[in-house]
Order: structure tokens, then sequence, then C-alpha cells
């Protein structure tokens, strides 16, 4: 059966809460099932001690980690053929030197004949010179004696391949590979498919991702011509180059063309990895973002950005997570609720309205913040089964959010810092619902969205107005792009890009004479955009079905895609330690591919929202569609800190360390043992990536929210708090943040410390009232006029943008003959060369009737 949860299926849940049991209502079959739950949960939210983790979070890991990644344990054999099918090649051309002994031209005549010997009908010839390619591009790690050497000499071979042309030649055999039919008929006959389907793309796919990692790579000792070389391959990935289109999206349509089953021998792990560096490549990292975003606030006339939130964070404390206890303890830890009820009584005539704050201060520092009661282990386990059975909440009708678990009352004591680290925002939808509100409840009548006007307010309301507004004077400002000293000015009215786009674009559809034509420039993005739009349904469910496949709490499932074709050897294992070693390669290969997806989605939202908030809208909503919510949501239900921690890798046989040394005798002792290392570097960044995305999805977004809140996603995401580093942290606070005023004051009640480290961690919102729920957005409505409207919306940007017609009768004619006569045209450079072939065959053997054209015109 197909699995509910999975992108892009229609499944209609079996009930309006989708609680996954065919219509039941969700409670366990047995009592059987509900200890066996328990006690999972207890071997998973025990009380583990975990250290905070030194993770800094960047663009990406490592230089040599990144490279690492790229192979798989299972090809190690292949770092041998390579070596070899290019000493071969080597000495039939150059007599008595190494590579390394060669001078810069004689290297590049030797490149320079490689790529002629590509030219050949021979697939296996060609093969064998795509392999000594790919050995240059590795390191030439034969003639290095350390893996510093073979880092730095794989670097200037792949500037050199570069330089010689050898990117254009292996793009046209990687096209050649793509509809190579009779490689896609062989693979779909074969029962199963194995590394060896694979080869030729392999090597091809090898060559380009080193190529353009190893030249995406900024060093400050890189010579002048380095950097003028990355400049223009930056320039011709990005870019339609000799009427092809940006190379990003062949490798889009790779990654369809292999989740509908066409092409099941695609290596995808490496598919996704190049498409992940050529977009950080060619529109830029989370730098370049923030720089870009400083210029384009600059261009619109908005103030400077606060700070660079990514900055803020790495000055951040991680919390410590939310204590869990077995029920066993509960009874010891909490007091009795006689001593409770004595303690309010004394209080109840003075500070009625003080009592849970009252029992929160008064609580021993070291008793649990939520003791996991029964129905809160139920609710979790319908979490799971929600997760399993929901599906596309926009076609159903508005959602209630489900009656809040009733957990007994108990908190810990916490220690508020001096300074919050955020700069306080306030929109001015929020301002004008203020004086709304105050107006309606003053004066009887509302002027729109007049925030000047405070006629008939009285002087309390002109005082909120102006903390609203309020423009407050500091010394100095920090952030990621620079310091300045001096005074400076902190609104905390906050005019986002967004805004000023959508006023900008509700204007152009009012007025579309008088305003004139948009101008839009062709950026790196905008060209991607409009290269994606009509496929762009197809490009985001393909990698969101990809992403369940690769989640390690998916289950095996016949109709599954098969995402291992390029990690299985032909022959299984037989032993104990050879399925170990794959066992482990799996895993890596499937944590990998989980990376990379999360990474390139997350620079894709972010760059659309820069370059026009409706393409990143487009994005999201297509993304949401997909059922990308539960997806993230169902990668979180499991042990997170066990997933961050995991050791799904064998250092010694990571590239380049199995290249120099001598592969040592592997046992399941030292396989078992893993490395070192306190976290899994790609495994958390994978995690705060997926997080981050959930964040953009659902900001200012209710109805999103409210999947949030039906796919009870609260306990998830607080069991994600035990991680203890600070960007994770803050993530999931925000996203918990967004839904406390839909769970209820008992939730809130109960999650004292939870509550605090929102208010400590996450930006305060002026006039917000996400802890008491007590905001108009929390009421029930229509979800779905919502999403109709911003579809709305949407396709008519795209329509205004990108659908306009040739012949549109608002075009103005130009009658004149000369001026006609005298256009410059933009012809193709290769026009001269068959110029005269085409004034023959359209002019001078076309016979033309003038009196034809006279009577039709």
């Amino acid at each position: 059966m197909e699995d509910p949860a999975a992108p892009g299926s229609g499944n209609p849940p079996a009930n309006g809460y989708g609680n996954g049991n065919g219509g039941g209502k969700g409670k366990p079959a047995a009592p059987k099932g509900r200890e066996t739950f328990r006690s999972q949960r207890r071997e998973s939210e025990g009380s583990v001690d975990c250290p905070t983790l030194e993770f800094e979070y960047g663009d990406t890991d490592g230089h040599a980690a990144e490279l690492s990644e790229l192979y798989s344990y299972t090809e190690n054999p292949e770092f041998t053929t390579n070596r070899r099918c290019f000493e071969e090649d080597f000495k039939t051309q150059v007599q008595g030197k190494e590579w390394l002994e060669l001078e810069e031209d004689a290297q590049k005549a030797y490149v320079m004949g490689l790529l002629d010997r590509l030219e050949v009908v021979s697939r296996e010839r060609r093969l064998k010179v795509a392999r000594a390619v790919l050995y240059l591009a590795q390191g030439t790690f034969g003639e290095c004696d350390s893996e510093v050497d073979v880092l730095h000499w794989s670097r200037y071979n792949c500037f050199l391949l570069y330089q010689m042309g050898t990117f254009s030649a292996f793009l046209e055999l990687l096209h050649m590979e793509i509809d190579n039919s009779q490689a896609c008929s062989s693979a779909l006959r074969k029962p199963a498919i194995s590394i060896a389907d694979s080869t030729e793309l392999r090597v091809l796919l090898s060559v380009m991702y080193l190529m353009v990692e190893n030249i995406r790579l900024e060093r400050e000792t890189d010579a002048y011509g380095w950097r003028t070389a990355r400049e223009t391959f930056r320039t011709e990935l990005s870019y339609s180059m000799h009427n092809e289109e940006p190379f990003a999206l062949l490798l889009f349509s790779m990654v369809t063309k292999f989740c509908s089953g066409l092409a099941p021998h695609f290596p995808i792990k490496k598919v996704l990895l190049l498409l992940w560096k050529v977009v950080m490549f060619t529109l830029g990292g989370f730098e370049q973002l923030q720089a870009l975003k400083v210029q384009k606030r600059e261009e619109l006339g908005l103030p400077p950005l606060a700070e660079d939130s990514i900055q803020v964070v790495k000055s951040m404390r991680a919390a410590s997570p939310p204590s869990y206890t077995l029920d066993l303890g509960e009874s010891q830890l909490a007091p009795p609720p006689s001593k409770l009820r004595g303690r309010r009584g004394s209080r109840r005539q003075l500070l009625t309205k003080q009592d849970s704050l009252d029992i929160y201060n008064e609580r021993d520092l070291f008793k649990t913040e939520e003791p996991a009661t029964e129905e809160e282990e139920e609710s979790t386990g319908d979490g799971e089964r929600t997760l399993d059975g929901e599906l596309d909440l926009l076609e159903q009708d508005p959602l209630v959010p489900p009656p809040p678990s009733q957990a007994p009352l108990s908190a810990e004591r916490v220690s508020f810092p001096k300074g919050l680290p955020w700069t306080p925002k306030v929109r001015q939808k929020d301002i004008e619902h203020f004086l709304e509100m105050s107006r309606n409840k003053f004066i009887g009548f509302t002027l729109g969205q007049d925030t000047d006007t405070l006629v008939g307010l009285p002087r309390p309301i002109h005082e909120s107005v102006k903390t609203l507004k309020q423009v407050t004077r500091v010394g100095s400002q920090s952030s990621g792009i620079g310091s300045h000293q001096g005074i400076l000015a902190k609104e905390h009215k906050y005019i986002s890009i967004a805004d000023v786009q959508i006023k900008n674009e509700e204007e152009l559809e009012k007025c579309p004479m008088s305003l004139g034509e948009e101008v839009v420039p062709e950026t790196p993005c905008e060209i991607l955009y409009q290269g994606m739009l009509y496929s762009l349904p197809q490009y985001m469910i393909a990698l969101l079905k990809i992403l369940l496949a690769a989640a390690p709490t998916s289950k095996a499932k016949t109709d599954s895609i098969n995402i291992l074709a390029d990690v299985l050897p032909e022959e299984m294992p037989i032993t104990v330690l050879q399925s170990m070693k794959l066992g482990i390669d799996v895993n890596r290969h499937k944590e990998i591919i989980v990376k990379s997806i999360s990474a390139l989605l997350l620079l894709l939202l972010k760059h659309f929202k820069l370059n026009h908030i409706y393409q990143f809208e487009y994005v999201s909503q297509h993304l949401v569609f997909a059922n990308c919510i539960p997806l993230i949501l169902k990668f979180f239900n499991q042990n997170i800190l066990s997933y961050i921690t995991a050791k799904n890798s064998i250092s010694v046989l990571d590239y380049p360390c199995c290249t120099i040394q001598d592969l040592p005798e592997l046992t399941t002792e030292s396989l078992e043992a893993g490395d070192n290392n306190q976290f899994c570097w790609r495994n958390l960044f994978s995690c705060i990536n997926l997080l981050r995305l959930l964040n953009k999805l659902t900001k200012w977004k209710h109805s999103r929210t409210m999947m949030l809140v039906v796919f009870k996603s609260a306990p998830i995401l607080k069991r994600a708090l035990k991680v203890k580093q600070a960007m994770l942290q803050l993530y999931v606070l925000k996203l918990l943040k967004i839904q406390t005023k839909y769970l209820g004051r008992q939730w809130r009640k109960s999650n004292m410390k939870t509550m605090s480290a929102i208010y400590q961690k996450v930006r305060h919102r002026m006039n917000d009232d996400w802890a008491y729920g007590n905001d108009i957005d929390a009421r029930p409505w229509d979800f779905q006029a919502e999403e109709c409207t911003l579809r709305a919306n949407i396709e008519a940007f795209n329509s205004r943008r990108y659908d306009r017609p040739q012949d549109s009768e608002f075009s103005p004619v130009d009658n004149c003959l000369q001026s006609v006569l005298g256009q410059r045209l933009d012809l193709p450079e290769d026009f001269h060369y068959s110029y005269e072939l085409w004034l023959e065959r359209e002019v001078f053997s076309q016979p033309i009737c003038w009196e034809e054209l006279l009577q039709n015109h």
C-alpha cells in the first residue's frame, strides 16, 4: 500500500483527525501495546545527560569531509582502478616522468590529449579515459605522501582541468548518458540494481562534483587567474550557455526522471550533492544571502538590519532540556495535593491570579517539569499514527485542535538573563490591528490603515502607539556584516523586503497601464526560477519522495523508490564483517541524502524569498501540498539524540585517508566502536535545516500552524530540546511558540520551563499575545480561504510576469518603416557562418508575390 504520509499522495484520512486505525478512536488495541510503547519511550527518553555540543553552523562541513561524502565505501576499490587507467595512459604519452614533475604547459598538453581521446566511439575506451581524468581530479594520490598533499593537488588539478575545457566536455558526455535508453531499459529489466549499473554516470558526476567543490572554495592565497576562473565558472553554471538550460535544471530533470522510475540506475546521492553545491555556488551561501539582503534593503530605502540572525545564534548558549521522569518516581517527586491546596489557600485572598506562578516559584529546582502521564503517552502514540495517516488538511474542513493533555502541574525555577538577544519587532499590520481594536472600543468606528490619527483615543493608547513605533538610541551596532560605532537608531517597527514587494505587486495589478512594464533584473536566482517554474511541483514532489525514502523513521515498502542503487555491491556480503560494513555504508548513504536535500530546499527558499516573496510562496505552497510538514515531523518522531550522535562512518575508509594509508584489518569491534567524535556533523546540520525549513513554511500561516497542532507536533518537538545545541533549540522553540495559543492553558501551565526558554531565546513581537492565547488569530476560521487567497495572488504574479503573450493588444505598434528597418536584432554568434546559406534558402529561392502581399495587408 501507498504510504499516506508520502509526498504527493492523495489518500484521504480515515476520519477527521487521521488516527490511522481506519476510523477508530486512535486508542491502542490492547493494554500490551500501550505498555510496549511506554517502555520504548522510557528507553528513548530516559535521563540521558547530553553535554553541550560544540557545533558551528555553516554552509558546509570541512572541505575534506565534503569530498569524502561523495564516495560510498563500496566504491573504494575504484580508486585503484582510476589510478591504473591513468598510469597506463600517462606512460604512453610521457616517458620517464610523473605528473607532479611536469611543467604546467606539459600538464596542459597532456590534458588536451586526454580530452581528444574522450571523443571515441567505444564506451570502454571512453570510460578508461574518463577514469584517468577522475584520478587527476582526485589529486593524483599515488604521488602524494599525506592527505594535505592530496587535497592540494586535487584543487590544483581541478582548476587546470576547468581551464582546459574539461567541464564542457563532461557535460556533453553526461547528456549522452542521460539519454542512453539502452542503459535505462537494461536497469528496468534487472530484478536488483547494483553499483555496476551506474559506472559511467558515477565517474562523470564525480569529476563534475570535484571541480565544482574545489573551484567553489575560496582562499586568500588563490592566484588572480584562479579567482577569474571561479567567476567565469559561476557565470557559466548560472546562465544559459549555448542555448542550453542552466546546469541546475539538468540535474533537477535527473531527479524527476529517477523518481518516475524511468532511470532507476541513476546515482541519486551524487546527483543531489552536485545539485546542492551548484545552487550554493551560483546563488550564494548564507553569508552571501545576508550581504544581498543588506544591499536590497538599502536599494529599497529601508532601515538597515539590526542583527545577523546566524551571528546572534552563535553567541547563544544552549539551555538545559526539559526533564523527563519515569512513572514510578512521579509520586515521590510531586508534592501531595493537600500541600498544593494549602499553599493556594494561604494566598487566595491576596493574589488569586498568581496561583500557578507561586507554585512554580516554590518548587524545588531539581524537580521534574512535566511528568509523562498515561494520557500524554496515548497522545504521543496518537501523534505517531496521525503522521502516518493524515494527508492534505487543505482539502478538509477547518480542524479544531485536540483537547490538551491534563498533565499534573510541576515546573522548575529558572534564572533569566540580563538582556534578551534579539531586537523586538512589530509589523505595520500589528499596529493597524491594535488601533482597530482600540478605535472600536473607545470611539466606535475605524479608520482603515491610518496609524497616525489618534484623535479620541485615551492617553495610554497614545503611549502604546508611540512605544510600538519607538526609536531606541544605542551606542553601537554589531552585525555579521560589520560593526559601526556611534549613535544608531533601532526601530521597533520592522518593514520587511516582502512587505514592499507585496505592496508593489498590488499597485502593478491595479494600474498595469500607467505604471508600465516591470523591469526584472536577470539575476541567477531569477533565471533559475524561470527555468523551474513550469515543472516546479514535480521537482518538489521528487525531492520529498527521496527524503521520505532516506528518513530513518521510514518503513521499507515495496512501492517506495530504491535510493541504494549506487551503494549496493554486485555481490551481497557473506560474512558478518561485510554485512556490518555494508550496513554502516547504507546508513551513511541515507544521512548524506537527507543532508543534501535539506540544505538544498533551505537555500532555494531563502534565495527565492529575497528575490520575490511570491516566488518563495509558490515553492512553499507546493511543499505543503506535497506533505512536507508531516514528513518533517515524521523525521523528528525518533530519538533525535541517538540520530545526532550516530557513528555511521569508518574513518580509515574515508577519502583522502583511504588513498594514502594502507588499510588496516577491520574487525567487528572496531566497526562497532566507530569514531571518537562527540556528534555527527551532517546529522545535526540536517536537523537544523529541517527545523528552519519547517519554520519557513509555517511562519505567519495560521492554517499551517494548525497542521502542527493537529499532527500533535508539540511532544515531538519538545523531545528535540534534549539536544543541547543553541541553534537547534532556537528553531524548536520558535515552532512551539507559534502554536502555544492553540495548545490550551493546561499545557502552558505544565510546560513553564519551555515557556521561559521561549521568552529568553525567541524574538519578541511587541503585542504578540502568544503566552496567553487571547489573540484573535487563535479563533477557528476558514483556513482553506487563507491558502486560496495566497494561491490566487501567486498565480496572478506568475501570470503577469511570466505568461505575457507576445502579441498583446496593449503592446505598442511601430508604424514607421525606417525605424522598423533600423532596429538592431540580436543574432546568434554562429549566424554569420550560415548567413549565405540562409539567404539562399529563405530569400533567393522563395518566390514573392507582391500583389498577394499588398492584398493581405
